[in-house]
């Protein structure tokens, strides 16, 4: 029997915004880089959800519009990026769907929200990985 692939949301304003790179200099061109960065895991997966994995990345603000990539699905929200990933949540994870589905983000209150409805959550660190200290 085949199993549909894990579900993985990325909230792109907290994953962006987790590393001071300069980011909001660039929105728009953060967000692109983001998603370039995370084809790899659609076919490789996540620590504890082996790929291939179904990604989406959910954009807000001065980043919507930005196009999905093969491996990648954007969802640009009409409004609160939160708000739209509890919306895939809520259609993908919770009853009658019951899909696994992660979500990455450091945000605790949507955390909360989406493990309401059967998500997992990881932090920003799982998809984008600190960059090294210059001392």
């Amino acid at each position: 029997m085949l199993t549909e692939r894990t579900l993985v949301i990325v909230d792109a304003a907290n994953v962006v915004g987790s590393v001071p790179d300069g980011w909001w200099r660039d929105r728009l061109g953060a967000a692109e880089r983001l998603r370039d960065s995370l084809v790899p895991f659609a076919a490789a997966g996540l620590p504890g959800h082996p790929g291939p994995v179904e990604l989406v990345l959910v954009v807000e603000g001065a980043a919507r519009g930005i196009a999905s990539v093969p491996g990648v699905r954007v969802e640009s929200a009409p409004g609160s990026g939160d708000d739209r990933i509890v919306d895939l949540v809520v259609a993908e994870a919770a009853p009658p769907a019951n899909r696994d589905c992660v979500v990455v983000t450091a945000d605790r209150e949507l955390r909360q929200r989406v493990e309401a409805y059967g998500a997992q959550c990881a932090g920003p660190r799982t998809v984008r990985p600190l960059p090294p200290h210059k001392d």
